[in-house]
Order: C-alpha cells, then structure tokens, then sequence
C-alpha cells in the first residue's frame, strides 16, 4: 500500500472514532452528577443559581472539578438542559 493511501485510511479511522455518539446532556447529569448530589439540588426552592450565567459559571467549576473536560459545545447543552428541566431562567 501508498504511503499517502495509509495515511488517509488512519485519517479516516481516526474521524470515525472521533465520532462517536452525540452528546446526551440527560445522561451526563445522571452518570456524572449525581455522584456528588442528587438532583433536588436543581429543584429546591433556595437554589444558589439565580440566573444562567451563574449557572455556567457553576457547571464550568464543576467540570473542572471533577475532571471531565467537557467540550464547550457539550457544556452549554448541559447548561440548557438544566435551565429548561429545573431552572427555567428569562432569556
């Protein structure tokens, strides 16, 4: 086989596993989050987060806590997720 031939095979190897699924943020919060709290944090009525760039804020620390590195694109569905299931801040 070509040189260049194997390279665009392990290109296109390397693309397909990138893939992968699409993010589910429904999932994430339930693998990922509850390991720490339940989600009555997210519905009690003192919650800290009073608006959506607090709660953000508040996801971004959490990732970085717990080491998850997730994507910018993943957070803010994350960040959506949240606010339209417990928070349902105005736009």
């Amino acid at each position: 086989m070509k040189p260049i031939a194997i390279l665009a095979l392990l290109w296109s190897l390397a693309a397909a596993a990138t893939a992968g699924e699409a993010f589910d943020p429904a999932a994430f919060l339930a693998a990922k989050c509850t390991g720490c709290h339940s989600d009555e944090v997210y519905s009690r009525p003192d919650h800290r987060m009073q608006n959506r760039r607090q709660l953000e804020a508040q996801v971004r620390r959490c990732d970085a806590n717990v080491g998850t590195r997730l994507f910018d694109d993943d957070l803010q569905a994350l960040v959506d997720y949240l606010d339209r299931t417990y928070y349902h801040f105005p736009r």
